[in-house]
């Protein structure tokens, strides 16, 4: 019997290996949500409201997920959705060594909620949302690395930061 899954993070951008894994966890998980977080440490290209369309768009070909937005503690959104099961990236050795806390964190706070460590295809592992805002806004060609629909809102950052002759 499939379970329901939540697969979180600030997707600012979604990129490739975030599809990887969404449509992979689709495929294991008969309900996956996406959620976009709100609240974040990190200093965001896009806003919350930007993410989540990016995220619906680029995801209209999975029927079986829901693309939603929240704030505070992940394992507080799990509980209220009644989700024990929590998918994480890890692209690189250092993505382990802060997810194995994270989850170790979550495991003290939250018993009943596991988590679940997934790695992107290998000619997506090398992919990271602040290596394509700077290809973006330097100028060059995100295309490879992320989906049709934040390809479009890259190009239309990298016009307002730096006009009309920068196009990609």
């Amino acid at each position: 019997m499939k379970r329901k899954a939540i697969y979180a993070g600030t997707f600012d951008p979604l990129t490739l290996g975030h599809m990887d894994l969404i449509e992979r966890s689709s495929e294991i998980f008969s309900h996956l949500i996406l959620a976009v977080a709100i609240g974040t440490p990190k200093n965001t290209l896009f806003s919350a409201e930007e993410r989540l369309e990016m995220a619906i768009q680029a995801t209209t070909h999975i029927d079986n997920i829901e693309v939603v937005t929240f704030d505070g503690l992940l394992i507080d959104f799990s509980r209220k959705r009644e989700i024990a099961v929590l998918i994480r990236g890890l692209r690189v050795y250092s993505d382990f060594e802060y997810e194995f806390q994270m989850a170790l964190t979550n495991r003290k706070l939250a018993p009943e909620i596991e988590t679940l460590f997934m790695m992107p295809k290998e000619n997506h592992s090398y992919i990271s949302s602040s290596t394509v805002k700077e290809i973006s806004m330097l100028g060059g060609d995100p295309s490879e690395f992320v989906p049709e629909p934040v390809q479009k809102a890259l190009k239309e950052k990298q016009l307002a930061k730096n006009g009309p002759n920068s196009a990609l």
